[in-house]
């Protein structure tokens, strides 16, 4: 990024490389605090005419904004009763004026960016230069109010006044791909990030509309995006290496990337990545896709360049679809799921897993079972919340995860429980419907890891049975999972009951024959190693107010890990 600060109505970066305030009259005297007074006296031109007029006066605006920072400076250095300025005729607009201005600011999503290119490999030089300015806007928007008050503060709330969030990028000179992706040589990649958790973002879509796509023409071709405007996060997802390049306009499910996948370092992102996203693509089509690079044996998934795409699902299941679609080509199985470990007092583990699509109750089921066995249950391990995959290994089935963290809807958990993990957490959008948190769930070592699978339960949230049913005839249970009958809660576009092929609408109902031989292979060793195999009612289709449905199933679920 060329700029010494990227803003728009909702987003401010700011590029430490170019432009970095060491002092608070370095600040108020730069282009940068000029430019956001613009901003905001455009804000208050179409919000707050009276305290607008109040701001210029008589005088043109440019005029104005002038007499406004030199104000300001006078703000800073002298005592209310020295200042000799129209503005200060009316201390309580002008504080009134400030604390707008202050909040103004933070209704912004900001980041700062540097390379830094004097640091070591274990310098965190980034992390103490945006905290440095965090601590220069803070004082200096509390030293402006405590003159306009003429006293000090009596309650001082040390908040993130700077930015929500820090990158250290670094080029990388490893860059493998063909000719036809040099489009993409030149963005910055992600070294280190800084979250100020917990982060509560507002992004302005707050659901996932569009389908995902396999298409025949690679979407290089449609990039003509400036490489300046975009970043790389190299992700660890799975055993697989993604080159996740964004568009800066979607900064924040950028970086909330860091609470989901495993960042990359510089050397393992040297070669070529099994896949790549480009995020924020401006071709016109408002689709997610994806396709295979057949000479480069390279995934390349798009999704298209539109406000709507400011939520951060839309990143997250590209890159699963990414990722299921290279994992089928080796033979393993995508499991919409989640997968964990429970481990009793007397030591006894079972690894469980619970298949079904968005909303079918797979997480809230394995947080009433976590409640009812507070006592019994020794340690829950999480293997995976969303995503994993099945494969075959020495004649076993095997269970690994996709992702470091768990990206749930706020509603779908126990009140108690996103405020756990809150110091670590990104929420998004927590006082609308859909509201979401993305909050740590295991670490990569675990995730990677192979898991012994000991019972494999579809999550029917829409049929009338209760607790827990085994079904020993496989063709059934293979149709029950294949069909992948849910009633949708509105986490998506779809409404009432629907079918999606493996409840997997993320590469295996774009890729059903290849899926299905799988899915076959899978079922014929769960079958001959015995492995529990039927359904789980949760009933949060039909009767989403009543507990019942996750009592009953979480107290089957116990005693099944119960039995010896």
């Amino acid at each position: 990024m060329k700029e010494k600060m990227y803003l728009t109505d909702n987003e401010v970066i700011l590029n430490f490389d170019l432009a970095y305030p060491e002092t608070k009259s370095d600040m108020l005297k730069s282009k940068e605090f000029r430019r956001f007074l613009e901003q905001y006296l455009a804000h208050l031109k179409a919000t707050n005419r009276k305290l607008y007029d109040w701001a210029r006066g008589d005088l043109p605006e440019k005029k104005a904004i002038d007499a406004i920072c030199r104000f300001a400076r006078a703000l800073m250095v002298f005592d209310h009763k020295e200042i000799d300025s129209p503005l200060m005729d009316d201390p309580e607009t002008a504080l009134e004026f400030v604390e707008r201005c202050y909040d103004f600011w933070k209704s912004h999503e900001r980041y700062s960016i540097t390379t830094d290119r004097r640091r070591d490999a274990e310098s965190t030089f980034f992390v103490t230069a945006d905290e440095h300015y965090n601590n220069i806007v803070l004082s200096s928007f509390r030293r402006i109010e405590q003159t306009l008050m003429g006293r000090t503060n009596k309650i001082y709330r040390q908040q993130p006044a700077g930015t929500n969030a820090g990158l250290a990028l670094y080029r990388n000179d490893s860059f493998t791909l063909g000719d036809n992706y040099d489009a993409l040589r030149k963005v910055m990649f992600i070294d280190a990030v800084m979250l100020r958790t917990p982060m509560i973002l507002h992004p302005k879509s707050n659901k996932r509309e569009w389908a995902f796509e396999q298409v025949d023409t690679n979407p290089i071709d449609s990039f003509n995006g400036n490489p300046e405007d975009y970043f790389c996060f190299p992700a660890k997802v799975g055993d697989l290496m993604i080159f996740i390049y964004f568009h800066r306009d979607f900064m924040s499910s950028g970086v909330s990337c860091a609470n989901l996948f495993e960042l990359a370092t510089k050397k393992e992102t040297v070669g070529k990545p099994d896949c790549i996203l480009i995020f924020g693509n401006d071709d016109g089509l408002n689709k997610c896709t994806f396709y295979h690079d057949d000479e480069m044996d390279l995934w390349v998934g798009s999704v298209t360049y539109n406000e709507k795409i400011d939520y951060f699902g839309y990143m997250k299941k590209t890159v699963l679809t990414l990722h299921n679609v290279a994992m089928m080509q080796k033979g393993w199985l995508p499991i919409h799921g989640a997968f964990v470990n429970i481990t009793m007092q007397d030591d006894r583990s079972k690894g469980i897993c619970l298949m079904g699509d968005s909303g079918a109750g797979k997480s809230e089921t394995i947080e009433t079972l976590k409640n009812l066995g507070t006592d019994k249950i020794k340690n829950i391990e999480v293997v995976f919340d969303d995503m994993g995959t099945f494969h075959i290994e020495d004649g076993q089935i095997y269970a690994k995860g996709t992702e470091i963290g768990a990206f749930v809807r706020l509603d779908d958990l126990d009140p108690g429980t996103p405020y756990r993990d809150m110091n670590r957490s990104i929420f998004f959008n927590p006082d609308r419907t859909n509201a979401r948190v993305i909050t740590p769930a295991a670490p990569y070592s675990v995730v990677t890891t192979n898991h012994k699978v000991d019972l494999f339960a579809y999550a029917n949230n829409y049929g009338e049975g209760y607790g827990l049913r085994r079904i020993d005839d496989m063709e059934e249970a293979k149709s029950i999972f294949i069909e992948g009958k849910r009633m949708a809660k509105g986490t998506t576009q779809e409404k009432g009951l629907s079918k999606t092929f493996f409840a997997n609408p993320f590469g295996p109902m774009q890729q059903q024959e290849l899926c299905g031989g799988i899915i076959d292979e899978v079922f014929r060793c769960l079958k001959k190693n015995d492995v529990f195999v039927g359904e789980v009612f949760t009933h949060l289709g039909v009767d989403p107010e009543n507990s019942e449905g996750l009592d009953r199933a979480a107290a089957d679920l116990l005693n099944f890990i119960e039995e010896k």
